[in-house]
């Protein structure tokens, strides 16, 4: 009965996302230049900040979220005090993308996951369940890294591997799935390329998947960890 439960929900909050279309003239609002917003929103989370001592205007999540999607800001808690408005590439306005924190004890910034990204992996992970229905284990087709699998895509009645588009590079980021059956990006082009470009001393055996915030507009989300190898080229963290 909770495998049912659980299936349901993941439907049902598929078919929500693919029916959020939006207005026609929203579209040039929601296209605008997110580095522009992401300044504003930070701008209002700082005031935010300073008038009630220091707390956060986020959703509240469970413990158990990864940390990159643990912090959503609660954009009810800004606007319109803080700021007139959700901005428009903000996915509660229309737009593509979901607004994070980051280092929320240190200097919490305001950071983006990509709405698609998300939808993609809600997907796959409702074909993962409804696989494991009748055949209990993902339909798995190749180990890659210790507890982290490809899978057989056509058992899941898919044309081609899952992947989603990276927000960076535009490239095709592999969707993989881990040992409880979550679906995990593969970073390792995107991190490839950041590492070449950052001033940075990356040492084996360190975590650096926190390299794409430091560098980039958008968080690592639904990730596993990395490191560097000998070559400094990204590996999978042991």
């Amino acid at each position: 009965m909770k495998k049912i439960s659980v299936l349901l929900t993941l439907m049902f909050t598929a078919i929500f996302l693919s029916g959020c279309l939006y207005p026609e003239e929203r579209k040039a609002k929601n296209s605008a230049p997110y580095q522009n917003q992401l300044n504003e929103v930070q701008a209002a989370v700082d005031e935010f900040r300073e008038a009630t001592g220091g707390l956060l205007p986020i959703k509240t999540k469970d413990m158990s979220v990864p940390i990159y999607q643990k912090y959503p800001i609660d954009f009810n808690r800004l606007s319109p005090r803080y700021l007139a408005e959700p901005p428009g590439t903000s996915y509660e306005n229309g737009g593509e993308y979901l607004y994070v924190l980051v280092d929320v004890e240190k200097n919490p910034t305001v950071k983006l996951i990509d709405v698609k990204m998300s939808e993609a992996i809600r997907d796959l992970k409702l074909r993962v369940e409804m696989y494991k229905e009748q055949h209990k284990y993902p339909p798995y087709e190749k180990v890659v890294a210790k507890n982290l699998f490809m899978l057989d895509y056509q058992k899941l009645g898919l044309k081609e591997a899952p992947s989603v588009t990276s927000p960076l590079t535009g490239t095709s980021l592999p969707l993989l799935v881990d040992q409880k059956g979550d679906i995990q990006v593969d970073y390792r082009v995107d991190l490839a390329k950041l590492a070449k470009q950052s001033k940075t001393a990356l040492k084996p055996g360190e975590e650096i998947q926190d390299l794409m915030w430091k560098e980039t507009p958008f968080v690592p989300a639904f990730s596993v960890q990395y490191t560097v190898n000998d070559k400094q080229e990204p590996v999978f963290l042991p």
